[in-house]
């Protein structure tokens, strides 16, 4: 490596000690959330989404990797592995660094300079409404420092890193000046701190420094899983590129492959494909997919022998990763519901949503992850349903990833919302005018959010201990916080507005139904009139869900 600049394999481990740095500290990061609830995940959003890239970018052959080859294909595994809005500001910004170094043989302070200041706007688009004292502002401050060191005589790449992190970190420690909501909750913007973090593993990299080690319980992200009803011979996953003047047909793959198999997705781009397909055959797959270009993570799986254990094990011990699952197909646009436990999963089936994929906070499902969901639908029209905000940015990227399916996403907040939005589906009617009547019936109920502080904090000028119940409502506003669950319950329900007849709880993880039904009494005895339905609806880290209508 020279002092000055990096060539292909350079730029590759600089990416992966700064990759190896934000996992050392992900705890970290996970923890710098606004409210003390027990499923921050920026963290792990970004890192999940570095991971996802350089599996990408390590898949670019020795001979064929160059400054160019290499940037795409890591901006490519960034934009498909996207996970959380902090990891879709993060793949936008990796697109525009990917943009401003086409072309380069090499990178140098100047090239560094430029493809920060190409991130940082290509990061600020992908965001409505840009605020201060966020991981733009971060990276806006790193862009800034690094032009103007790359503008001094003699500048060093070392001189220009070394002045973005050193923007970055001071960039980081005002973030609560910024936003009055940090400052009150006494942390610093999360996805500021994990640029900070990536920036400090590249100069690592450049000074010579070790690899910082893994936390022991280092979080994995594996790539998506697709959970069948039934197994149907084997399944074949690999990607596809290009010969070189070559362009790939993601139509043409798709309509291939379904006259000699099932369950076909394809994902990606006239450069790169990724193709997953069930049927008897898997060498006529292969074979196939070697006639388009070079093929790559290939892995061939026998259903027929997993069948009976995959679906014992997505009955008695879900996973807590994000996976794809199909449901049955209706008329009209086709729904893609995003559930965080398998009750919520089985609601979702039962109301009629083609696709469901399992995650949500604390477990985000990726970018790819949804594209995926998306095409199994078989769809031409598809409503999406994050039921969680911080799935909404990746489900809209999702949806300008497939310019051939018509995408509208619903901002429901949570799963009760979604709830509320399937119910108001007319299969008769057009996309838009479902779409539009779903969002209205999921914002026309009231929900709350039940969980335990997992750290003292200060939340709204009130004063909220660690490991008292604090009950959130739909726009994370606290309501009420007690020792006694039930207790803050009923007070959060007192604060909603009056004249609700029906209250669903939804009871996840760690609740037993014995519970849900004595809270479901008490709630009886305090709101006369009011009716109570009690669901398992299985989601981590909330005790309970609860919608009022």
């Amino acid at each position: 490596m020279s002092a000055n600049s990096w060539d292909a394999p350079d730029l590759l481990g600089a990416l992966r000690h700064a990759t190896a740095c934000l996992r050392a500290d992900v705890d970290e990061v996970n923890a710098l959330n606004v409210f003390p609830v027990p499923d921050g995940d920026t963290g792990s959003n970004m890192l999940a989404t570095m991971q996802a890239a350089l599996e990408e970018a390590g898949r670019v052959a020795a001979g064929e990797r160059s400054i160019p080859t290499i940037a795409d294909a890591f901006s490519r595994g960034a934009l498909m592995g996207a996970r959380g809005n902090s990891g879709v500001i993060l793949s936008q910004l990796m697109r525009g660094v990917s943009d401003a170094l086409a072309g380069r043989h090499e990178v140098d302070g100047a090239a560094l300079a430029e493809a920060l200041e190409s991130g940082w706007k290509a990061s600020v688009v992908a965001v409505a409404i840009p605020v201060e004292g966020t991981m733009l502002t971060v990276t806006r401050e790193a862009a800034r420092a690094a032009t103007a060191a790359a503008a001094a005589d003699g500048a060093r790449l070392e001189d220009v890193l070394g002045g973005a992190v050193e923007a970055a970190a001071e960039a980081v420690r005002r973030t609560p000046e910024q936003l009055p909501v940090l400052a009150e909750a006494g942390v610093v913007d999360a996805g500021g701190r994990g640029v900070e973090l990536l920036l400090r593993g590249a100069l690592g990299f450049l000074r010579g420094e070790p690899v910082p080690a893994a936390p022991h319980d280092a979080m994995a992200f594996p790539s998506f899983a697709v959970d069948e009803e039934v197994g149907y011979g084997y399944e074949t996953v690999f990607m596809i590129v290009p010969e070189e003047g070559a362009d790939l047909d993601p139509a043409a793959i798709r309509e291939h492959l379904a006259t000699i198999g099932e369950s076909v997705l394809v994902a990606g781009d006239e450069r790169a494909v990724k193709i997953h397909v069930h049927n008897e055959r898997p060498d006529q797959v292969i074979a196939y997919g070697l006639g388009l270009g070079s093929l790559s993570a290939i892995v061939v799986e026998n259903l027929d022998r997993q069948t009976h254990e995959m679906r014992w094990r997505g009955r008695q011990a879900p996973s807590t990763e994000p996976t794809i699952r199909e449901a049955g197909a209706s008329s009209g646009p086709a729904v893609v519901a995003v559930a965080p436990g398998a009750g919520l999963a089985g609601i979702f089936a039962d109301l009629g949503a083609a696709g469901i994929v399992t995650g949500g906070q604390g477990a985000n499902p990726s970018t790819g992850d949804l594209v995926e969901a998306i095409r199994a639908t078989g769809s031409p029209s598809v409503i999406v349903l994050p039921n969680n905000p911080n799935v909404r940015m990746a489900a809209r990227q999702a949806g300008e990833l497939l310019p051939d399916v018509e995408v509208t996403v619903v901002p429901t907040r949570n799963p009760a919302e979604g709830v509320a939005a399937m119910l108001s589906i007319n299969p008769a009617d057009t996309l838009e005018a479902n779409a539009r009547r779903m969002a209205q019936a999921g914002q026309a109920i009231q929900t709350l959010l039940v969980t335990a502080a997992v750290r003292d904090a200060t939340i709204e000028r009130r004063k909220v201990n660690k490991g008292e119940f604090i009950v959130l409502g739909a726009d994370e506003k606290l309501l009420s916080a007690d020792a006694v669950r039930d207790e803050a319950i009923i007070e959060g329900l007192a604060r909603l507005e009056p004249g609700f007849e029906l209250i669903t709880l939804y009871y996840g993880e760690g609740v037993g139904a014995a519970e849900a039904e004595a809270l479901g009494k008490r709630i009886s005895g305090n709101f006369e009139a009011v009716e109570v339905e009690i669901v398992d609806g299985g989601q981590p880290h909330y005790g309970f869900l609860i919608a009022a209508e």
